[in-house]
């Protein structure tokens, strides 16, 4: 059958499964957005504020669902709007597609209204991006583009459509969804080597990494840990790929987390890293990471073998492939000696000054979300330092269920994350914690919230300071408070009800249980501003470059 550009796009998004697409119109993009009217009884478009909104929608969408998330933006400043959240999901390995206008053929490379060469810009940050020159390269170029953001380590993929492309017509033939295959099957002598290895272990650690919920292995990794009776520690991106009550669970690891998992690092004989990049933040010293032990690390992706710590052996395949079959050639291991220690070291981590007079804790107000929360319900958060909170206090019990910029760091990402998840689980209630520094990055999306209804629980913990940066600033830099002292006079409550949302204000420890389930209850968007101590609840770190041990011991 004969159709526009534009409608191929349309028909080519149904093909692969797609119901809702996040993103904002402009003159490039019209043609497209007119097939979107006569498609609107399949296609839900949700109108963001701003095009970095719908960046963070659709990633959000696809951490929470699995599915490709799906952003469209209209040429020059609409495109280059969505470069900090295709960055932030290329990081994160989250599969997405956005589809930009650009101006007409014959106008490229002449510096027209709103001209951008979006394709190359996104180049370094993408897993393929594409300008379509051709008519009959549209429909092979969109199926290719889902194709690769699905393939092996999934990631961004941007498709750059001129706009007399989506004019034109041309035959167009349906096709079947591209379902992966995950063919990239780890080699037998390779899994046998790291047998092996596991057989002869006496404190084996496993390092946990958002590669397992990517894989949709989460099963298979509870049971590997189960066979060789390893400790989990985890990093951001892997919280929830095992339940926050099991028995192996230990915490998040590195920079910000507990003790225990930083001495399980420092003292396991094997860790065994699965779908793990051993970033700085988890790695620290990259020569002293795990000295003292045999790496393993499992991964698809070959290019992160040596690239920041230098490992033992490896695997490279599927990692829901890779440990089916090295959980098929191993027996039962068993060491309670050493996960007794380990939870000892858990044991001695204590929480003080939580009641402070005058101001609610963040733990506080996060041990109440616990509790309310079901373990299907999702927490988004921005970045600082109530992400890392929500990190080290809340518990996850499913995959999917907790969103975070945990590579590219992006304060402004909850907002639009929480309304991507939102609209592809509808049936979850999903919390923002945020902090009033990256509240106020994206706080535009809360008209995006009221105009769709889109039931979101905004938790602010405000203490009107970057809290994270300043906190170094206490650390290292002499107390020298340079420019995270905002003083900014913002009333949340009355911004949410400016937009049309109930806001509501938590300022002492009691109110924290019948403001937090009042909001909970409501099927509607809701803004908690909880006022916090800029100064009382500074966030434990070890040092960059320090391992616990060093810290340890330079105290004794």
């Amino acid at each position: 059958m004969q159709l526009t550009g534009a409608e191929i796009i349309c028909e080519c998004l149904l093909e692969q499964g797609v119901d809702t697409v996040f993103g904002y119109p402009g003159g490039a993009a019209l043609n497209t957005y007119d097939a979107l009217y006569k498609y609107s009884d399949k296609i839900t478009h949700i109108l963001t504020a701003h095009e970095q909104g719908a960046a963070h929608a659709a990633d959000g969408y696809a951490r929470s669902t699995g599915k490709v998330g799906v952003v469209f933006s209209t040429s020059g400043p609409g495109a280059t709007n969505l470069v900090t959240g295709i960055a932030t999901a290329n990081i994160d390995s989250i599969p997405m597609v956005a589809i930009c206008g650009n101006v007409q053929r014959d106008l490229l490379g002449r510096d027209a209204f709103q001209e951008v060469n979006i394709s190359e810009v996104v180049k370094p940050i993408t897993k393929a991006s594409f300008l379509v020159m051709e008519m009959e390269d549209l429909a092979p170029t969109i199926r290719k583009a889902f194709e690769i953001a699905q393939s092996g380590r999934k990631g961004p993929v941007l498709v750059d459509v001129p706009k007399d492309i989506t004019a034109m017509k041309c035959e167009y033939t349906p096709k079947e969804k591209f379902v992966p295959n995950n063919e990239f099957k780890a080699q037998d002598d390779a899994i046998k080597e790291a047998q092996e290895i596991l057989r002869n272990a006496k404190r084996p650690m496993i390092y946990a990494g958002g590669g397992i919920i990517s894989a949709n292995a989460c099963d298979e990794f509870v049971k590997f840990a189960e066979r060789i009776d390893a400790p989990v520690c985890c990093s951001l991106m892997a919280l929830g790929c095992m339940p926050a009550d099991h028995p192996l669970f230990v915490g998040n690891i590195g920079m910000h987390g507990g003790y225990e998992t930083g001495m399980a690092t420092d003292n396991a004989d094997v860790i065994i890293a699965c779908g793990a990049r051993f970033s700085d933040r988890v790695a620290g010293d990259r020569e002293k990471f795990g000295q003292q032990a045999t790496i393993i690390q499992l991964d698809i992706d070959a290019h992160e073998i040596h690239k920041n710590v230098k490992v033992d052996n490896w695997v490279i395949g599927d990692l829901k492939d890779t440990l089916v079959k090295v959980v098929d050639g191993l027996e039962q291991k068993s060491n309670p000696t050493w996960i007794e220690q380990i939870m000892d070291w858990k044991k001695k981590i204590t929480i003080s000054d939580i009641n402070k007079e005058g101001y609610c804790h963040p733990y506080q107000i996060l041990d109440e979300i616990n509790k309310i929360k079901s373990s299907e319900d999702i927490v988004a958060t921005d970045v600082g330092q109530h992400q890392m909170w929500v990190a080290q206090r809340t518990n996850f019990f499913e995959p999917r269920t907790f969103l975070t910029s945990g590579g590219l760091g992006t304060m402004g990402f909850g907002m639009g994350a929480a309304i991507g998840a939102s609209m592809g689980n509808m049936d979850k209630r999903v919390f923002l914690v945020t902090g009033d520094g990256s509240f106020h990055m994206n706080i535009n999306e809360l008209v995006t919230m009221k105009s769709y209804n889109i039931p979101v629980v905004v938790v602010v913990m405000n203490n009107s300071v970057l809290g994270m940066v300043r906190q170094w600033q206490k650390l290292f830099y002499g107390c020298r408070f340079s420019n995270t002292d905002p003083h900014r006079a913002t009333d949340f409550v009355k911004v949410a009800q400016g937009y049309g949302i109930k806001g509501l204000r938590i300022t002492k420890p009691e109110e924290i249980h019948d403001v937090l389930k009042k909001a909970y209850d409501m099927n509607e968007p809701v803004v908690v501003d909880c006022v916090i101590s800029p100064d009382e609840n500074v966030l434990p770190m070890i040092p960059p470059g320090k391992t616990v041990n060093e810290i340890v011991t330079s105290m004794d």
